[in-house]
């Protein structure tokens, strides 16, 4: 597949102190130092929980080993080999890995003494999909503030083990550890405050649900690891989706939510898969301008990866949001999935970002309707509410701009703007 010349994007300057924490780093020896291998990986989180058996990636009936291990054997030599991590994105990764396999091993002991959780029944989440950027964060935030929904927190789906227990749900002492946790990316890169808000007790993305079963574009988003990432490309996503089922099974059992309300891009990779695992799930793609959200999310993941190494940053990892030719085909596959009836029409509903800037309760209005939901006084005047009291550029304003090539890549978009009215922003 041909594409343009990478976008352009010049890395921000970092902090003064991670500066001078990465040189200082650069005189060891970091894979003694912090090491990602395999065996020592393993064995601390067996020596953190006292547990040993890792479970399996959501497959029923086989041992489970190779569904988990072999992609995370993958990510281990992309890292080593590939992502050139500074001292601070080597200590990122092995804390990152370690919280993983920890709850692996937390995981399988919970359902083994409790097999029960999997009969909690998962009824008609709500998925919001859409190309990054395009207005899946604000939509996500909105529809959360609806008194039936329950959305995977930050601090839970990093720490799903213990359950989180209803009495206690407010007040979970993971929530400030988590919160100290996840700040500390906008530490590391001030930037990326502007971009995406994260604290310990937001909504999560499905991305970070998943990471326990080593396959996620949450893991190959943190890291410039080309082999992970074509690894991740060709591999059956029916286990990554049985896991993320299972986290929410666990999320729900002690802690009782009326309906799961879920959002991650990599979902719009997956519809097939994720109707396979939730049938009825209710899907609401976002539609914006996809050279607007390129290029956005050309700062986004730069940013990301220039937390952990210091090497230049490459599009064509994540072509298929940065790169035209790539990201039209994914919308093109959507577009021929729903005409195919594979993704009935009864099942996803459409946001475009113009209309949820503009009116956003109109647009809540058509999705619920949609939907056959009822959307109840309350839940407006919550909704008003946030709009009210969240601005847009509260935390910052994330700039970036659109450059005049990226800007001819639009003919690839002529069929996907056309067919839901998108209008140009760039």
């Amino acid at each position: 597949m041909s594409q343009t010349s990478q976008p352009n994007w010049t890395a921000p300057p970092q902090p003064d102190w991670l500066v001078a924490m990465n040189t200082e780093g650069s005189y060891f020896d970091l894979s003694a130092v912090v090491p990602l291998d395999e065996e020592s990986l393993l064995a601390q989180a067996r020596r953190a929980t006292g547990l040993s058996d890792f479970g399996d990636c959501g497959n029923s009936g086989d041992s489970g080993e190779d569904g988990w291990r072999e992609p995370f054997r993958v990510l281990l030599r992309a890292l080593e080999e590939e992502a050139e991590l500074t001292l601070m994105g080597r200590l990122m990764a092995r804390h990152d890995i370690f919280l993983w396999l920890r709850t692996r091993l937390m995981v399988a002991d919970l359902l083994q003494r409790h097999p029960q959780i999997l009969d909690e029944e998962i009824r008609a989440p709500m998925v919001i999909v859409g190309l990054p950027r395009s207005g899946t964060s604000i939509l996500f935030e909105l529809l959360a503030q609806d008194a039936d929904v329950g959305v995977p927190q930050m601090w839970e789906a990093l720490q799903p083990c213990p359950p989180p227990l209803a009495a206690s749900y407010n007040s979970d002492a993971r929530i400030g550890w988590a919160d100290k946790l996840f700040t500390q990316w906008n530490r590391v890169a001030p930037e990326f405050a502007g971009m995406h808000e994260m604290r310990g007790d937001i909504p999560a993305e499905c991305g970070l649900l998943m990471a326990g079963s080593f396959i996620s574009d949450h893991i190959a988003s943190l890291h410039q690891t080309p082999s992970y990432a074509a690894w991740c490309a060709g591999a059956d996503f029916a286990p990554v989706y049985a896991w993320h089922k299972r986290i929410l099974q666990i999320l729900q059992w002690k802690n009782p939510r009326r309906r799961w309300l879920l959002k991650a891009p990599e979902h719009q990779v997956h519809l097939d898969t994720l109707l396979a695992t939730y049938p009825d799930a209710r899907i609401v793609q976002t539609h914006r301008d996809p050279i607007k959200c390129m290029s956005s999310a050309t700062s986004l993941m730069g940013t990301l990866y220039r937390m952990r190494s210091n090497q230049p940053f490459n599009a064509e990892l994540f072509e298929n949001i940065i790169m035209g030719e790539a990201t039209a085909a994914r919308l093109e596959r959507v577009m021929a999935l729903r005409d195919a009836g594979i993704i009935p029409e009864a099942n996803i509903a459409d946001s475009r970002y113009q209309d949820l800037m503009d009116e956003p309760l109109a647009c809540i209005e058509r999705i619920y309707r949609h939907f056959d939901m009822p959307l109840s006084a309350e839940t407006r005047a919550a909704m008003l509410a946030y709009l009210q009291a969240k601005p847009r550029g509260k935390f910052g304003q994330h700039r970036y701009t659109v450059d005049e090539e990226r800007a001819t890549e639009r003919r690839y978009f002529a069929r996907y703007q056309q067919r839901y009215g998108v209008p140009d922003e760039a």
